[in-house]
């Protein structure tokens, strides 16, 4: 049972984040259906609660409550608006990258900020003619005295126009070690935002173009060194954004549940309601068989991740499944409304709609299929949830060991009081 990995905090953040999305963002959602315009002072509420800042450190003002909070939270707010979920979820990565690749100055400069609600990051990577493929980025950066001067675009970033900081991948040379990462504030000359575009769905969130025209931008924001973009861009693909969107689809699919048995509750055939019918059983079945599945691979990667144990291909796995099984069941809905579900006046057709948006970012079902396949031919480079081993959250565990790439490296927690975990490294990655 997927139960099985929480505590009382993650049910008490449930019904926090439950609470406030029934009272606060479900009443937004028809607006935002019907203008399709960015909602601004809704993500501002929402950054305000803390949330953004579930798996920063408390030394910077987070949480620290780790990753499997933080699907909770996402999930519970995509249960009510997807639109609301893919906003915490694409901010997450913008903390990502400050959290493994920022320095001590840096952290201290931005991560209270996210913390506290005043600074909403974004990461920007793909470009329109490279997509997914990150070696493919000609966007660059040339390096002047104190500065780096930033040339060119980038698509689908998320909270593009809602962004405070925006965590940008670029070519500073040639080659797989020609990718580096700065950290652009919104408002630094240079920088602009292209016009929102309609989409399919997601109505509310922002998911746009940035421009960078001459961007002038200090050295000091350089994240890592130059030469690490690759890693920031992969690093924060595979911990967060899979995870992320992991959660959005599970969410997305409880409220497709939700939707599907008030509706045939509702409805009557033959003098009794419908789900009295066989066929109807069947489809409800179905749902909740997958359902379940879906929450259960989410939870299970996730957990591994705040453990501190390899999850490559749990979280890969747990983004395959939760949204196929999203869309699957998103269309059983449909067919259980018939012809009700073509009418705005029922959600099931925007659930449809939105979990469509959760297919390609951070990789479409067949990146993620051929990814396990390389996993299990014994091909994969490396393991990311290991490289940046997860901080534990001073939670009170037994000592945990994982072996990433060596023998000899270990990490132990024993805290009960939130003090940082001690962890020794071997010659395992760095």
């Amino acid at each position: 049972m997927s139960d099985t990995y929480l505590e009382e905090r993650h049910h008490q953040l449930r019904a926090e984040v439950r609470a406030f999305a029934e009272s606060k963002v479900a009443p937004r959602v028809a607006d935002m259906e019907h203008t399709k315009a960015v909602e601004t002072e809704l993500a501002t509420a929402i950054a305000r609660q803390g949330w953004i800042g579930v798996t920063i450190d408390p030394a910077y003002g987070g949480m620290g409550a780790g990753h499997l909070a933080k699907t909770i939270i996402i999930e519970e707010l995509s249960r009510i608006s997807g639109a609301m979920g893919a906003m915490v979820q694409a901010s997450q990565l913008g903390v990502a990258k400050i959290i493994h690749f920022g320095s001590e100055r840096q952290k201290r400069a931005w991560l209270p900020r996210v913390a506290d609600g005043s600074c909403l990051p974004t990461i920007a990577v793909t470009e329109p003619e490279a997509g997914s493929h990150v070696l493919g980025i000609q966007m660059t950066a040339r390096r002047e005295g104190r500065h780096y001067i930033l040339n060119g675009r980038k698509v689908y970033v998320g909270n593009s126009h809602v962004g405070d900081l925006h965590g940008v991948v670029v070519r500073t040379s040639e080659g797989s070690k020609g990718l580096s990462a700065f950290l652009v504030e919104s408002g630094t000359p240079g920088i602009r935002v292209g016009p929102q575009r309609s989409t399919m769905g997601l109505h509310g969130f922002s998911f746009g173009e940035l421009i960078f025209d001459d961007c002038l931008v200090p050295a000091a924001n350089l994240l890592g060194r130059e030469g690490e973009g690759l890693s920031v861009a992969y690093s924060s693909s595979m911990l967060y954004g899979r995870p992320n969107l992991t959660a959005v689809s599970l969410g997305i699919h409880q409220a497709v549940l939700d939707e599907a048995t008030r509706f045939c509750g509702e409805r009557q055939r033959y003098g009794k309601p419908l789900a009295d019918l066989a066929n109807i059983k069947l489809k409800l079945g179905r749902i909740q068989s997958r359902l379940l599945l879906a929450r259960l691979s989410a939870y299970h990667a996730v957990h591994l991740l705040d453990q501190g144990l390899p999850c490559d291909a749990e979280l890969m796995n747990a983004k395959l499944v939760n949204v196929e099984s999203a869309l699957e069941s998103a269309r059983d809905a449909m067919d259980i409304h018939a012809a009700s579900g073509l009418f705005t006046d029922r959600p099931v057709e925007r659930f449809l709609r939105d979990a469509h948006h959760i297919f390609a970012p951070a990789g479409t079902s067949d990146v993620q299929l051929l990814r396990l396949g390389e996993q299990a031919l014994g091909q994969a480079k490396e393991q990311w949830s290991t490289r940046f081993i997860a901080p534990h959250y001073g939670l009170r565990r037994s000592a945990v060991a994982c072996q990433a790439g060596s023998a000899d490296l270990m990490l132990r927690t024993t805290t009960q009081d939130g003090t940082a975990p001690t962890v020794k490294r071997g010659s395992g990655p760095a």
